[in-house]
């Protein structure tokens, strides 16, 4: 039934504004506002044609998990890049069993 849906995911931040600079102009996503007063919302495309619902939440609290996976051929220069555009970021190194993937945390 569902196997052919476009399946999207979505969360919630506390910014929007914030949310559209950070995902638009600190990672290089193309990023579309909608929607209009309480009604505003953002949808991330991302590559391979997936896309990602963000909406306004006044109650909104940080994820305690990960929400966006974004692989790349090069971590150090991708984390480079990243610390060049102010993102702040915590390393956890290598997952065990996982040889070359590495995780990083944005930090809030």
């Amino acid at each position: 039934m569902l196997g052919q849906s476009h399946a999207y995911s979505g969360f919630s931040v506390d910014d929007l504004d914030l949310a559209r600079r950070f995902y638009g102009e600190t990672l290089g996503l193309q990023v579309e506002e909608t929607g209009q007063g309480e009604m505003r919302m953002l949808t991330v495309k991302l590559g391979g044609g997936a896309h990602v619902f963000v909406y306004p939440k006044d109650t909104h609290t940080p994820a305690t998990f990960t929400i966006l996976n974004f692989p790349v051929d090069d971590i150090e220069a991708a984390v480079a890049e990243l610390e060049r555009r102010g993102v702040t970021l915590e390393r956890y190194g290598s997952i065990r069993g996982a040889p070359g993937f590495r995780t990083l945390l944005r930090k809030a």
